[in-house]
């Protein structure tokens, strides 16, 4: 397994919105997106086998304008999911513009629907044509489409928390996901409404 700048975190629901977070962590957004990082994802989302990972890390020495191209094209994918997504969420207009990098992922790749058998379930995903290593965004693009088509249905909401920002998609039964992490932000969450009512029971007690 890639030893990572940092470890994956899948909390979206959906492979595009996981995408559109990467490499943020709960409580802790970031802009930055380096060719480690990129390549975790790939194979924490299995889109990449492991061995498959750990040849392309050595890429960006071997080929460096190839591992250039596409890290920029999957960058700019990812900065055009965070807009389509912030968009929706505030349930805003989203820009044709932001839907570009989409499409030129959609255009350049072929592939087919397959059933994937994982562990006792069937899944259905996408298989890319494996020519050249736009393939590797074919995924992540499709997945972008289906939840932007999917609009409100798609239930994608932001972390509550107004400093981590994270996206997800609300599959819980109630439908009232706070948090991206209930472990990390919502437990913040806790931990400071506490803080902020210690100070008031210590003050009313000391007026009894």
């Amino acid at each position: 397994m890639i030893q990572s700048e940092a470890v994956v975190m899948m909390l979206g629901g959906r492979l595009a919105v996981d995408f559109a977070n990467a490499p943020s962590y709960p409580g802790a957004p970031s802009r930055q997106f380096s060719w480690e990082q990129l390549i975790s994802f790939l194979e924490a989302s299995r889109i990449v086998s492991q061995e498959r990972s750990a040849a392309l890390l050595s890429l960006p020495q071997s080929d460096p304008h190839t591992a250039g191209v596409l890290l920029a094209t999957a960058t700019r994918l990812r900065d055009a999911l965070r807009q389509m997504f912030g968009a929706q969420v505030r349930e805003g207009p989203i820009a044709a513009e932001w839907a570009q990098p989409v499409n030129q992922i959609l255009r350049i790749t072929e592939g087919h629907d397959q059933l994937i058998r994982r562990g006792d379930s069937w899944k259905l995903e996408f298989i890319a044509r494996d020519g050249g290593l736009e393939w590797l965004l074919a995924a992540i693009a499709r997945s972008a489409a289906e939840v932007v088509t999917e609009g409100a249905s798609a239930r994608l909401s932001a972390c509550a928390n107004p400093f981590c920002g994270l996206l997800f998609c609300d599959t819980s039964r109630t439908h009232r996901r706070r948090w991206c992490s209930m472990a990390v932000c919502g437990n913040r969450h806790k931990v400071a409404s506490f803080a902020g009512r210690a100070p008031r029971s210590l003050a009313a007690k000391a007026g009894s």
